[in-house]
């Protein structure tokens, strides 16, 4: 099977003059839009107490510790943004990402030690289960920096219950080690209540010598009023014991490496802590890459930093996705499944790094003529038809077979709508679409281009309750509705501006609503809220969406829960014929 994939066809065309032209204006939007994200991040990146505050204290920051412990040029960071309960800290308290460390991907978390000690605050649980949502889908190893000051107690109902609150990490944490993926936790600082449990859930514990997990603080030891309420007394006994467990913090390196041994290691220096993860990461269960690359990497024939000139920043012009594509996948090669079946989608597979992927994206522009086939009206690229839909799920259906991650792009305004389009059976095709996802049983990634819009953001590939969707990347240009704000409107408001017509009335203020409800579809659909409300887990610079797929497609192949040898696969032979 090596000569299918060492030498694809090429794709994709060089820019053009006229491209290089008009583009100009476009450029400068998405810089705009860069550069207001880039603001975002320096903001997250600033919260809490400052840097030199902590490292006077003699500690590092996450930011440090994640620097000093994975591999150069291989940081994917995700969630950066995210800030679902849009909690007055600004940002969930944990800091993620993919990354490499001693040559091995894993997925990366740790508390920001900078926001209230690494508290539990609003919005948290939820970033922590897509960050083992992640390692269980990549079945790749989940590293942790755990420095937990535990509930912001003020705020509790808001952290610690619930069916998806603070404590789910602890089962996740041993569902993971129930599916064989290791957890390798490097702990610092004081961790009482839920702090303790993120620190002793992992598989692997490794301490600072002032580090400490406990069931809870001296707070919580000497915090019960047998009165039922406070008053001068109580609290002076209050405050003799918080003096007492401020100078002995139950649950020490001497309670927890010399007495119960719950810490496997503990080392005297922040960077020995990670030292040690790092030398435990280098025998996690990997295959080594060419057990799985068909052939060498190599960079595309055209440069990712084009694709800003490629893909406009108005939503109505079009361009070419199969040129977006050929700058992001080795040599700019392909086979491409039934070009000529279903011409709204494209379907093939590419090479990221070395590593087999299938792709599939929305094609944009007018379609060939007397299409779609059982229309009498004229086919639009980023729309959805019957033939379109079954082409997906052929092509999703065979890299299930096959073993093949999948990586989706979006620009999709959505599925045909009409009882012509219903006759067609799309409304069945599309749900069989998600049938077909949730069978494979592969890693998919998705980069939203421009719009996720209607039903057709989660046929492709998108991630609600999707299994298989490790994350979903945004870029400057995206857009994610349920449908464009104008056709909103008029859906909203049709019936109003009739009855108040007929009725003799100004139609002026249901106008105003109109316009009102358009501007906040399209507030509630920038790229920097998408990723406050997690609609996409990270929003990068279309240079940057490369990096990201290669760290998916090395993750996906490292150490795979099942394999298709190569010279078993279908789907390449289906493509040649």
């Amino acid at each position: 099977m090596r000569p299918y994939f060492e030498k694809m066809p090429e794709f994709g065309q060089p820019l053009s003059e006229r491209q290089l032209k008009t583009s100009e204006e476009s450029v400068q939007e998405i810089r705009k839009v860069e550069a207001e994200l880039a603001k975002e991040v320096e903001r997250v990146r600033n919260a809490g107490i400052p840097q030199k505050k902590v490292n006077d204290r003699g500690q590092l920051t996450v930011w440090q510790r994640i620097e000093y412990l994975v591999d150069p040029g291989t940081w994917c960071p995700l969630h950066t943004l995210y800030n679902p309960k849009e909690n007055q800290e600004g940002t969930t308290g944990v800091v993620d990402g993919l990354a490499k460390i001693s040559g091995r991907w894993a997925v990366v978390i740790g508390f920001d030690n900078k926001v209230l000690a690494g508290a539990w605050i609003a919005g948290q649980s939820e970033n922590i289960l897509r960050v083992t949502d992640l390692a269980k889908r990549l079945n790749v190893p989940l590293v942790w920096l755990v420095n937990c000051s535990g509930v912001k107690l003020n705020e509790q109902h808001l952290v610690y219950p619930d069916r998806r609150g603070g404590g789910t990490t602890f089962f996740r944490h041993a569902e993971l080690q129930k599916m064989g993926v290791p957890v390798l936790a490097a702990v610092y600082g004081t961790n009482p209540a839920g702090g303790g449990y993120q620190a002793i859930s992992p598989t692997l514990i490794v301490a600072h010598k002032d580090a400490n997990m406990a069931v809870g603080g001296g707070g919580i030891v000497s915090g019960m009023s047998p009165k039922g309420q406070f008053d001068e007394e109580g609290c002076e006994a209050l405050i003799e014991a918080t003096r007492k467990f401020k100078a002995v913090p139950p649950g020490r390196v001497e309670i927890h490496h010399d007495a119960t041994g719950f810490f496997r290691y503990v080392a005297d220096t922040e960077y020995a802590v990670l030292d040690i993860i790092k030398e435990h990461m280098r025998e996690m269960p990997a295959y080594a890459p060419r057990f799985f690359r068909v052939a060498e990497p190599k960079p595309p024939k055209f440069s990712p930093d084009e694709i800003e000139r490629i893909i406009p920043f108005n939503q109505k012009r079009t361009y070419s996705f199969d040129d977006v594509l050929a700058r992001l996948v080795d040599g700019s090669e392909h086979l491409e499944f039934r070009p000529d079946y279903g011409p709204e989608i494209y379907c093939g597979l590419v090479k990221v790094d070395g590593f087999l992927c299938g792709v599939i994206g929305n094609r944009q522009g007018f379609l060939p003529p007397g299409y779609p086939e059982y229309a009498d009206y004229p086919g639009i690229g980023g729309k959805l038809y019957r033939q379109g839909l079954i082409k997906m799920n052929e092509f999703v259906t065979l890299c299930g077979r096959d073993r093949i991650p999948l990586i989706w792009f979006q620009d999709t305004t959505g599925i045909d709508v009409g009882d012509i389009a219903e006759k067609a059976e799309l409304l069945g095709l599309g749900q069989s679409l998600i049938y077909s996802i949730e069978q494979t049983d592969v890693p998919m990634m998705l980069v939203v281009l421009r719009k996720g819009t209607a039903a057709a953001h989660y046929v492709m590939g998108g991630p609600t309750a999707n299994n298989h969707n490790a994350f979903t990347l945004g870029t400057p240009t995206t857009e994610i509705y349920v449908m464009h704000g104008e056709t909103a409107a008029a859906a909203t408001y049709a019936r109003r501006l009739v009855k108040e017509k007929d009725a003799g009335k100004p139609i002026q203020p249901v106008i105003d609503k109109m316009n009102q409800l358009v501007q906040d579809y399209y507030d509630k659909s920038r790229p920097a809220y998408c990723a406050k409300m997690g609609f996409v887990d990270e929003v990068v610079r279309f240079a940057d969406i490369r990096r990201y797929m290669t760290a998916f497609a090395g993750a996906a192949y490292q150490n795979p829960k099942s394999i298709c040898a190569h010279h078993q696969m279908i789907t390449p032979r289906i493509i040649k014929g």
